[in-house]
């Protein structure tokens, strides 16, 4: 039970992705774009087969998919068994990992339900994009970035010797 807060993080995260997917999906047509503020950001609709970033997205192979649900579900078994050993007044890495989880959650039944992904927010400076990216993707580099300032955090353990 009192690891229901952290889990309740991974859910928002999975809702919150599911829910702008969705309205992006059916509110914009593939491949079109919505501009927010010119020259800096838009919403588009766009579907990355890939991996983060598109990485793999044009991969003739079948075993890309493959590959990329194998390793999604692994890293979610990796972040499961370290969250549920690690200490719960932990609040950082806790909720660093509970970002991670709703992410990667969010994406892989995406992927497993259509193969890909709705990617939908763009930022770019003039004809320099960055890739499009959706809200799970956004939780896991936020949950990642919780991860490296938890351990920048905690003091180095000494060594004998050392």
């Amino acid at each position: 039970m009192k690891r229901a807060h952290y889990l309740t993080i991974s859910a928002l995260v999975v809702l919150l992705d599911a829910a702008t997917k969705w309205i992006v999906a059916t509110s914009i047509d593939l491949h079109d774009s919505l501009t927010i503020i010119p020259n800096l950001f838009q919403i588009v609709h766009v579907r990355n087969s890939g991996a983060a970033f598109g990485i793999g997205a044009n991969a003739e192979s079948q075993l890309v998919p493959l590959v990329l649900n194998v390793g999604a579900v692994v890293v979610f078994c990796v972040v499961v068994v370290y969250a549920l050993r690690t200490s719960l007044s932990d609040r950082v890495l806790q909720i660093g990992l509970h970002l991670i989880l709703g992410g990667a959650i969010g994406n892989l039944v995406d992927r497993f339900r259509f193969g890909y992904v709705v990617d939908f927010l763009d930022f770019y400076v003039r004809e320099h994009h960055w890739p499009a990216f959706n809200v799970a993707d956004s939780a896991i580099c936020i949950g990642i970035g919780l991860l490296f300032f938890d351990m920048r955090r905690k003091p180095e353990p000494v060594t004998a010797g050392g």
